[in-house]
């Protein structure tokens, strides 16, 4: 059951830098930049990382600065982690070299000092530990630097074991399945049942529970493509207040693939028809589990 799709593999170089000060992400940083610089068949290198770090690279790199490109990581990290795999194909898709070859320098955004919540951490080590399956056609070179000052030992120590080269890294299905061992909470007792998961009742019941009508027309569309590949779907239920509505879809079916809803289409954009990757674009979290009664889709809109 946890066999994922038949991917190519390619050359995707998945490397970790992790620093307590900007001395150091420098040190790791500018060779790599460096290296990028004088790759055959690549376009310049990309830094994505904290704006004031863009800074610190631009001094250092002196003249070469004019052939690297600079992005602030809070234009690049701008939702879920389905959210950051469609930024990442996207932009290999428009910019990357042949086979998607380019080095990027990414540093992930923790929120300032409050930090990522511990669901959002988890999600995010979830994303970095498929980046492995997801990216592997591809001749992408990646550096993911961590600030320990914001990432924090738990994270940092969780995301070197998906990063190939660090002594600890395993499996990605294997570290997928460890955080779809944590059940989820149960619904609560006055959750809103719903004979089927039919977007008009699913677009009034959020917009009765304070969603403006874009986002409930987004939820309804999210709901209705997640049901799509369950179908049949069992039940139905609704609980929350905007932006925190769930919506949770228990089906026989079991989804038993662990990449379900994160493998970017071809156009790499959520549109209808896309089932649970579009799903994953338009919900902050959607869980999976299979158990032997099938499976259970948990869709949370923020």
């Amino acid at each position: 059951m946890l066999t994922p799709p038949a991917l190519a593999q390619g050359t995707f170089d998945h490397r970790m830098a992790v620093f307590a000060t900007d001395e150091e992400f420098l040190a790791a940083a500018l060779p790599f930049l460096t290296e990028g610089l004088a790759a055959p068949d690549e376009p310049p290198p990309v830094a994505i990382a904290a704006p004031g770090r863009l800074d610190l690279l631009r001094d250092a790199l002196g003249g070469d600065a004019r052939r690297v490109g600079f992005i602030p990581h809070t234009e690049w990290y701008t939702g879920s982690a389905a959210n950051a795999v469609a930024q990442g194909a996207g932009y290999l898709a428009k910019h990357a070299g042949p086979q998607g070859r380019i080095h990027l320098l990414m540093e992930p955004d923790w929120g300032g000092r409050a930090g990522r919540s511990a669901r959002e951490s988890s999600e995010w080590i979830r994303y970095e530990a498929f980046a492995n399956l997801l990216f592997a056609p591809l001749a992408t070179t990646a550096l993911c630097a961590y600030d320990t000052r914001t990432a924090g030992p738990a994270v940092v120590a969780a995301a070197r074991r998906a990063h190939p080269g660090t002594g600890v890294y395993e499996d990605p299905l294997l570290i997928a399945a460890e955080l779809d061992a944590v059940p989820l909470p149960p619904p609560p007792r006055d959750a809103h049942p719903l004979p089927a998961p039919e977007p008009h009742a699913v677009r009034t019941w959020a917009t009765g529970h304070g969603l403006p009508a874009a986002d409930a027309e987004l939820f309804a569309a999210a709901v209705s493509e997640a049901a799509a590949p369950l179908d049949p779907v069992s039940q139905v239920l609704l609980w929350g207040e905007a932006p925190a509505c769930v919506c949770e879809l228990r089906s026989p079916r079991r989804v038993d693939d662990p990449l379900a809803g994160f493998v970017p289409p071809p156009a790499a954009e959520p549109a209808p028809g896309q089932g649970l990757w579009f799903a994953r674009q338009v919900c902050a979290y959607v869980d999976v589990r299979d158990d032997d009664a099938g499976a259970v889709v948990r869709l949370q809109y923020a």
